[in-house]
């Protein structure tokens, strides 16, 4: 039972609680929500932790079946591929438009998210290491003027909130080149580089990432068909 939050409203504190656990992993691709065992847990009706699950439905983390129920979505590659090369293209553009209204303050505020991530390189913590690298590249991209830009990187944020943690849990060595990746664009940014160099990189940024994911779950297949013919 998790503690009882009087602010926030039921049906968030489900869609939280849901969240969280899928994108620890502890709910992977294909588990069952049962929503009277959620509700149960939760100490609340089934009601709201239904509005959890059409929340997440509707950001691809959910897919419900009839007769079947709620699962955690499946990871399908072309649509992380599509997602992520999005992404790379809405942020990259949010970032070059933001980087010269950043302020002293806000870049100094990046490097420290950054420091914390370094600093959880040694006993890696793929949850909190994702979620400070949003808290870092929302420093970085939230001064963008074009508000419809900078819809459509939330939107992709959202959209791949239940496998952020697993790309950095699959692929932990690329946290490292991450952060460093990170130290650079930040250099950027403070020698005034052109906006549009500065998007190119937080778009290469994005995609090695990507590509790192990929080429990963490609050798774990080519591995497994090599062990069984």
């Amino acid at each position: 039972m998790t503690d009882v939050q009087p602010h926030v409203s039921k049906s968030t504190r489900a869609y939280e609680w849901i969240r969280d656990r899928i994108a620890g992993r502890e709910f992977g691709p294909g588990y069952r929500l049962v929503l009277g065992d959620i509700a149960g847990e939760l100490d609340m009706s089934v009601v709201p932790v239904r509005e959890a699950i059409r929340r997440l439905e509707a950001e691809g983390l959910v897919t419900f079946e009839h007769n079947v129920g709620a699962r955690v979505a499946l990871v399908d590659e072309a649509e992380y591929v599509y997602a992520m090369q999005t992404l790379g293209v809405v942020e990259g553009a949010a970032t070059g438009l933001a980087a010269p209204l950043l302020t002293e303050d806000e870049l100094t505020r990046a490097e420290a998210v950054n420091a914390r991530m370094i600093a959880l390189l040694d006993h890696f913590d793929a949850h909190r290491f994702t979620q400070l690298n949003q808290e870092f590249h929302a420093v970085l991209f939230e001064r963008c003027t074009n508000p419809h830009i900078l819809d459509l990187v939330h939107r992709g944020w959202n959209r791949l909130s239940g496998l952020r943690d697993s790309t950095f849990s699959y692929v932990p060595d690329r946290s490292r080149e991450s952060v460093a990746e990170h130290t650079e664009i930040i250099a950027l940014i403070r020698a005034g580089a052109d906006p549009l160099e500065i998007e190119l990189a937080a778009r290469n940024h994005r995609w090695r990432t990507m590509n790192a994911y990929l080429a990963a779950r490609h050798h774990d297949e080519t591995t497994s068909r090599k062990r069984n013919p």
